[in-house]
């Protein structure tokens, strides 16, 4: 079982399918595109449907749904300094995004790959909030005892799960390389 999840499990997760249909130097513009417009979704979602008017909805003892806008970077850093520059916030974003899908298209490793490209659809997604509304909009709240981690949206998953299969690819590969 051991040898079979060490040598089987990354091939289903990191497979190669992409490159044997010539689709690989497009799959990183999909997936991107595929994570901004989920994102946007859930965002028009909350924004038109849900949040009319905004109001706190408890779905579990743990959970909310809760409307912010975020002006600053992760975790509201910087806000003061942003507030009043979501343009400059905004192409600083959108240049770092496009250094990612660069890295991306140029990544051998197809996790990596992938990886990249969710984290540089997420980064899209919370770009365009930036120049639509000048400000980020966030509405997933966990909370545990009275403590709030910092409200997040559907881009901050995808660029987490992108985060986690650089790190994934990168590790596996690396092990791979060494033995």
């Amino acid at each position: 079982m051991e040898k079979w999840i060490g040598a089987t499990l990354p091939r289903l997760i990191f497979g190669n399918r992409c490159r044997q249909t010539g689709l690989h130097t497009l799959s990183p513009f999909f997936l991107a595109a595929g994570a901004t417009a989920g994102d946007q979704v859930t965002k028009w979602i909350i924004l038109t449907r849900v949040m009319d008017p905004p109001r706190v909805i408890e779905v579990t003892s743990f959970f909310n749904l809760m409307l912010t806008f975020n002006t600053g970077v992760s975790f509201g850093m910087f806000q003061d300094f942003f507030a009043s520059r979501p343009g400059t916030l905004a192409l600083l974003s959108l240049a770092i995004a496009s250094l990612l899908m660069t890295w991306a298209l140029r990544s051998r490793l197809p996790g990596e790959r992938r990886g990249l490209a969710l984290v540089a659809g997420g980064a899209l997604g919370n770009i365009i909030d930036r120049w639509r509304l000048g400000a980020v909009t966030d509405f997933l709240d966990f909370h545990w005892q009275g403590l709030h981690w910092p409200a997040f949206n559907a881009a901050d998953v995808f660029i987490f799960i992108g985060a986690f299969l650089i790190l994934t690819s990168t590790f596996l590969n690396g092990t791979k390389n060494k033995g």
